[in-house]
């Protein structure tokens, strides 16, 4: 109770100094990192447990939340919704309404993707539905991707979506708290699945024709990946994934690449063990980067804009058990150095995004959960 009252302080005191609704910007804190100095103004607090962001042409926004709302915010901070059309979800623990993204022909077509945790009578599962933007409501809704890992209780769905240069829609799914089914190919547990836009499985994906292996499968040997970006120059999809009690990764994925989890790992149990064969092994790919110990990463995005140009081709990823937002200085795949950006400032950094005004929108993870922009100071 302590902490969230601390919470509700710290927001009331930025949405008294932002000006809430953008008002006198200027007034906010500034912050300085890596030759820039910067304000964090916040659009709305008015939002419950966002999860997922997406940005529409006319500048709008789409946002998820986990309860099961989708809810569209205005430039200036107006929230309008929930949406009517989306479907039922699984509301427990890391379970909900994840994650939103435009198709890429989104300016002809209006299809909005979303993932979510699909109640059954086996338990529940990520799930991908297609629709149709039509004013303050989706239309045509069509499930067409089902996980085939049922499970109880609410832990590892995933699950972050990506267009990848090729066209192709790659989805994170979790491995539902069973780590060794993350090795097991018969199922979804722990994979990247790679999709056509209509939720059909493409013919080149690595697993086609293999007798028992899912054909929708690109990779397997994930935890729980909770971040996916597409590098902005080479095209490839990028991923993180929480780890254990340590080893979060950052990983490159590659077609019918084992990720390991959980035969290798940095990370060790909860309860202090080991867990598998160390931290490498032929056959498994290691990560980019890791966290040890875990900063229970979320959200993850490269800088390509011009607000803030000694940060372009940084990777952010927003950190939910540290509450803070990293940077990231890149070279190529190896991280030179990392800068911790708003600790402590708004909370636990679910999800993070460049907008197409070149500026940094963050949401945080909280009942009364923020989506908060960064623009340069002045």
């Amino acid at each position: 109770m302590e902490c969230r009252n601390i919470h509700r302080i710290r927001l009331a005191l930025t949405l008294f100094l932002s000006g809430a609704a953008l008002a006198s910007p200027a007034s906010a804190s500034v912050y300085e990192s890596g030759g820039h100095r910067f304000e964090a103004v916040v659009v709305t607090g008015d939002l419950d447990r966002p999860w997922g962001l997406a940005f529409l042409p006319d500048g709008r926004m789409l946002v998820t939340e986990r309860e099961g709302a989708l809810r569209m915010i205005t430039p200036g901070g107006g929230v309008t919704g929930p949406l009517a059309g989306v479907p039922e979800v699984f509301a427990r623990g890391q379970g909900g309404l994840l994650d939103v993204v435009l198709h890429p022909d989104f300016a002809e077509n209006s299809l909005v993707y979303l993932t979510y945790s699909r109640p059954g009578d086996d338990g529940a599962t990520t799930a991908l539905v297609r629709a149709r933007l039509e004013g303050a409501a989706l239309a045509d809704v069509e499930t067409i991707f089902v996980a085939d890992n049922p499970a109880s209780g609410g832990r590892h769905f995933g699950s972050r979506m990506a267009f990848g240069p090729d066209g192709k829609l790659y989805v994170s799914i979790g491995e539902r708290g069973e780590d060794d089914e993350a090795q097991n190919l018969s199922n979804h547990n722990g994979t990247v699945v790679r999709l056509n836009d209509d939720g059909t499985v493409p013919d080149d994906n690595p697993f086609v024709g293999r007798a028992g292996v899912p054909a929708s499968t690109f990779s397997y040997g994930h935890r729980n990946p909770q971040g996916m970006t597409v590098h902005p120059t080479r095209g490839e999809v990028w991923v993180h994934e929480h780890g254990p009690r340590g080893g979060d990764e950052i990983n490159l994925l590659k077609p019918g690449a084992n990720y390991g989890w959980p035969v290798v790992t940095f990370g060790e149990s909860y309860a202090g063990f080991p867990i598998g064969e160390g931290t490498s092994k032929p056959g498994m790919e290691p990560p980019l980067h890791h966290w040890t110990p875990s900063i229970a990463p979320s959200g993850m995005a490269f800088y390509t804009g011009d607000a803030f140009p000694q940060w372009r081709g940084d990777l952010l990823v927003g950190s939910l058990k540290f509450q803070y937002l990293a940077r990231l200085d890149m070279d190529g795949t190896r991280v030179l150095s990392e800068d911790r950006l708003l600790e402590d400032v708004f909370g636990r950094v679910r999800d993070v995004r460049q907008g197409p005004d070149g500026l940094i929108y963050l949401l945080t993870d909280e009942s009364d959960g923020s989506l908060v922009r960064l623009q340069p100071a002045g």
